[in-house]
């Protein structure tokens, strides 16, 4: 019966748009272990218990939150399945800090990517335009990956595959409509009828984001990107906190026009609430000691 349930309750989800790997996952693995247990309803203790087997305390709490969203949905058909507390584990979870590419950073990365084998490949010229795209316009990877060659237009790239499903348009700089442009004229040789932008130049089928990822880890070693001791290292995902602060680091300073332009700037990035733009601002030292130094400012010029 907990099988049936978690089966209509992820039928219903995606019928409405969401994907929900991760929280399939996660469903099928505490149906398991609440079988064990002998439930055939959504037990609280057993639901707890389960939990409680991820590894810190941020991976129990998204575990335990996939549970009550499902206990919800299930309770509301049979009053018999239990809804768990919030806040059993860490309510708000620390979010990772950053790693700022420098602009020479970047230009070592795109250097590198280009240097890829096999030589004469379609490889280079795909991770090079893939990781350029990122640094340039501040995508999130998943949306990279999924764009189509459709989705190429003369203002900009659609952006349907979003993490919210809202799809948006990036506008482009001309350099890099450019370089997209030349890495098309090598993808229409090698590739066959698969309609991604991004393809692996094995076979012609889409791009994934675990060998793009490790790609990724593979030319920062060899450009020599490195995170100092105590940071954890710059991931793929960093290339799009890159641009958002130094999108930040270029706001005007009257009040009006930064409001503007960080709504903006959430809007192009396909945040879901502007808050998730401002945390950029205490989140990076580079904007933090920026705001610090304008506070100062602003302070001893209306002491003066």
């Amino acid at each position: 019966m907990l099988s049936e349930a978690i089966d209509t309750y992820l039928k219903v989800r995606r019928t409405l748009g969401f994907k929900l790997f991760t929280a399939q996952g996660y469903l099928v693995s505490y149906a398991r272990f609440a079988a064990k247990a002998g439930d055939v309803h959504m037990r609280t203790t057993t639901a707890i218990r389960w939990a409680k087997l991820g590894q810190s305390e941020a991976s129990r709490a998204v575990r335990l939150n996939v549970l009550i969203r499902f206990a919800r949905f299930a309770h509301a058909e049979e009053r018999l399945h239990e809804v768990p507390p919030n806040h059993v584990f860490c309510h708000r979870c620390i979010r990772r800090h950053p790693y700022i590419f420098s602009d020479a950073e970047i230009v070592r990365i795109l250097e590198q990517a280009q240097r890829l084998n096999p030589p004469g490949s379609l490889r280079p010229q795909t991770y090079s335009t893939l990781f350029g795209l990122l640094a340039a316009t501040g995508m999130r990877i998943s949306e990279a990956l999924a764009l189509r060659i459709s989705d190429i237009t003369p203002d900009g790239l659609i952006v349907r595959q979003t993490k919210f499903r809202k799809s948006r348009l990036v506008c482009l700089h001309d350099s890099v409509a450019s370089a997209i442009g030349q890495y098309l004229v090598h993808r229409t040789k090698v590739v066959g009828a698969d309609e991604h932008l991004f393809v692996s130049h094995r076979g012609g089928h889409p791009l994934g984001y675990a060998i793009a990822a490790e790609t990724f880890q593979s030319v920062l070693a060899a450009a020599g990107v490195t995170a100092p001791p105590d940071r954890p290292r710059p991931r793929l995902h960093d290339l799009r906190h890159s641009f958002a602060v130094r999108a930040l680091q270029t706001c005007p300073e009257s009040r009006d026009r930064v409001a503007q332009h960080t709504l903006a700037l959430t809007t192009y990035m396909g945040h879901a609430h502007v808050s998730d733009t401002y945390w950029y601002l205490d989140s990076t030292p580079q904007l933090t000691s920026d705001i610090a130094s304008a506070c100062e400012a602003y302070l001893q010029g209306g002491a003066s």
